[in-house]
This record gives C-alpha cells, sequence and structure tokens, in this order.
C-alpha cells in the first residue's frame, strides 16, 4: 500500500497551456503527457475554454468543489457536472469545452490508455467502519472530503491510497473515490 499526500502532489500546466493540474500519480514512471498508460490527476477550472486532446485515451472526470461546469463534448451533447453529480466518462480525443456554472471548480481526472490500461470511478461514503474488497489489479482510494483511516494510515482531504487486491479496513467519515485499474 502506497499512501498520496495532497502536500506532494506536482502542480505543471494542462497540456494546453489553459490551467493547471496536480498530477497524483502516473504510470509508468516518469512517463510525460503523452506516453503514459494511465494519470490520476486533480484540475483547477478557472475559466470557460477548451480541453486538453488525448489521443487513444479515455477519460473520467469527477466533482470534487465549486458551484458546477457544463462540459460540451462532441458527439455527447452538454453535460452539466455539478457537487452530486456521478463521475463521467468520455474519450479523451474528442473536443471538449468547459463552461463554469458560477467560480472556478476542481475535478478529479482519471485517464487510461486504450488497449493497455481501462478503469472506473466508484464513488464511496464511508460513515464509521467497512470493509471493502478490491479485486482490481491497481486500486487508487482518495478522499473527497472528511477522514478516514485505511489500517494504520489516515487519509485527510485531497489524500490517497494506492494498493492492489485484497481488503482494505475503513473507518471514519468520509467521501471517496474508488479507482478500479485493469491491465488489459
Amino acid at each position: 500500500m502506497k499512501i498520496l499526500r495532497a502536500a506532494d502532489y506536482r502542480w505543471m500546466a494542462w497540456k494546453n497551456g489553459g490551467g493547471e493540474t496536480a498530477e497524483i500519480l502516473a504510470f509508468p514512471p516518469g512517463a510525460s503527457m503523452d506516453d503514459f498508460d494511465w494519470r490520476i490527476s486533480m484540475a483547477d477550472v478557472a475559466s470557460d475554454g477548451p480541453f486538453s486532446l488525448f489521443p487513444g485515451i479515455d477519460r473520467t472526470l469527477t466533482f470534487l468543489s465549486g458551484d458546477g461546469v457544463a462540459l460540451d463534448i462532441e458527439g455527447q451533447g452538454r453535460v452539466v457536472l455539478a457537487p452530486s453529480s456521478p463521475p463521467l466518462a468520455f474519450p479523451g480525443d474528442v473536443p471538449v469545452t468547459a463552461s463554469l456554472t458560477g467560480g472556478p471548480v476542481r475535478d478529479l481526472n482519471v485517464m487510461t490508455r486504450r488497449g493497455r490500461y481501462s478503469h472506473r470511478v466508484l464513488p464511496i461514503e464511508v460513515e464509521g467502519h467497512c470493509e471493502l474488497p478490491i479485486g482490481s489489479d491497481i486500486a487508487f482510494l482518495f478522499c473527497r472530503t472528511g477522514e478516514v483511516s485505511v489500517g494504520e494510515a489516515r487519509l485527510g482531504a485531497l489524500d490517497a491510497v494506492m494498493t492492489r487486491r485484497g481488503l482494505l479496513d475503513l473507518s471514519g467519515t468520509a467521501s471517496l473515490c474508488l479507482v478500479l485499474l485493469r491491465n488489459e
């Protein structure tokens, strides 16, 4: 199990230069924006504009904070993400334009290269104690809000843990995202 602290995330400019992202984890280690197999990051969206294009990539956005954002996705139409929205999956190689519905927003962004990896993002609410079975090659548990203990490790808001198959012992009060990555 690997603990990832929000204070250690690497902030960088978006691929298209239109905003800023915190890279939480990418594979293989040292991969660039053009050759990763999978990548998990947080993006701060402060203004309207186009998303970066990622050929051959599947993406899922999970809303973390702010009022909301409308996404115009070629081939899918307009989708509005707000605090209660489920994760939104779409191809990274189609044009997407974002329009803020209020002020700035923050999202969790999961990307996998088609033919190498696939992913699912599941929202989880923890209130008290529970056991979470992990049946995926790689699992990434991201703490959206609150605090949660994962075994002996304590995660605060925006911290994460990466693990593999097994049973996670969780306790606390938190809103989480479980990212399941599978090698194709």
